[in-house]
């Protein structure tokens, strides 16, 4: 009896030490973030009022791209929601409505001529309804995001799911869809469990799981304007050819990822994005923080989603910087947060 009250009490140390270790470990993940300071110098200066072209690019986190003439606005994504770590990993998630009426506010956007998600996962398309309702948009882009949009209540008028390929004009602006494909994970079970639900078939009406948000279609989005014409790559992933015969000024260049992947996966990726579009500015995107608030500086993803979730933000940023310094005619810099850069 005395060895098993021995045995006992050592498993029910051993037990309590490691409950406290595995607690101090994910306290120290999710409460650190990798220190991206010394990118800033590589921030691209904002516009002047001097320039020759009226297109303006504006990031506003994530792949949040906002596109204006002046007379009419584009914005990708709309997402500015941040869930917390927890709500992400085992609660329930919808639009923070104070979250989007300060990034509206902090970006000066009353009316957008369209919305546009480059996918239907959560950090990208689930706020984009309330922003398409706010600012009198029309919400593009697949089926999926559709039944975001009617799920929550958007009107089916300012609903447009896109045909891939075939331009749709805004103002002054032609926009296409290209088909393209998601970020492949590098790890099996990241990679297995982003495919298992891959649309949304029925109006989707938040608060739901993030696994809810299925991916849909993911695009390639081309912007162009008799001024200037921006790609916006939303994810990290290539369709071969799809971008073929297409040259822009600007590229926004998702590299959230990017920087775990295979020599050959990096190249494919960069030869079927920039190489075939030729931009001659490029902004690496989707490698911010996004459980963290929007505030004036973007911040990097905190040590689960860098490391174990697989983000890497330094060593993508770095790889894009990389990459873009053998081109000597390709001018790549970060993209300053809510402030207007002249294109091209």
């Amino acid at each position: 009896g005395n060895v098993r009250m021995k045995f006992l009490k050592i498993l029910t140390v051993i037990v309590m030490v490691s409950v406290i270790a595995i607690a101090a470990a994910g306290f120290w993940l999710f409460t650190n973030q990798p220190s991206l300071a010394h990118f800033e110098a590589r921030v691209i200066g904002t516009t002047t009022d001097d320039t020759s072209s009226r297109v303006t690019v504006s990031w506003l986190g994530n792949t949040n791209v906002l596109v204006t003439d002046g007379e009419t606005a584009i914005l990708t994504d709309a997402w500015f929601t941040r869930p917390s770590d927890l709500e992400i990993l085992f609660g329930r998630i919808g639009p923070d409505l104070g979250a989007i009426d300060r990034a509206l506010e902090r970006a000066e956007i009353d009316q957008l001529a369209a919305v546009i998600p480059v996918h239907s996962h959560f950090d990208h398309a689930m706020d984009a309804p309330e922003v398409a309702e706010r600012t009198g948009a029309m919400l593009v882009g697949s089926e999926s995001t559709a039944n975001i949009g009617r799920g929550w209540g958007l009107a089916d008028e300012s609903i447009r799911v896109a045909t891939p390929g075939q331009a749709m004009s805004f103002g002054d602006f032609q926009v296409t869809l290209f088909e393209s494909r998601h970020f492949e994970f590098p790890n099996p079970l990241l990679r297995r469990g982003a495919s298992e639900l891959t649309e949304i078939t029925e109006p989707l009406q938040p608060p739901v799981r993030v696994t809810e948000y299925a991916e849909g279609d993911s695009y390639s989005v081309l912007i162009v304007h008799p001024d200037a014409s921006v790609l916006i790559q939303g994810s990290a992933g290539y369709l071969p050819g799809a971008l073929k015969g297409i040259d822009v000024d600007a590229v926004f260049l998702s590299v959230g990822g990017i920087g775990g992947q295979t020599e050959r996966y990096q190249s494919n990726y960069w030869a079927y994005i920039v190489n075939a579009t030729t931009p001659e500015k490029l902004f690496p995107v989707h490698w911010d923080s996004f459980t963290h608030r929007l505030g004036e500086r973007p911040q990097a993803p905190n040590l689960f989603w860098d490391q174990v979730f697989g983000l890497q933000a330094d060593a993508s940023i770095q790889w894009a910087f990389d990459r873009a310094a053998e081109d000597p005619l390709l001018q790549a810099g970060m993209p300053p947060l809510w402030e207007p850069v002249s294109i091209p």
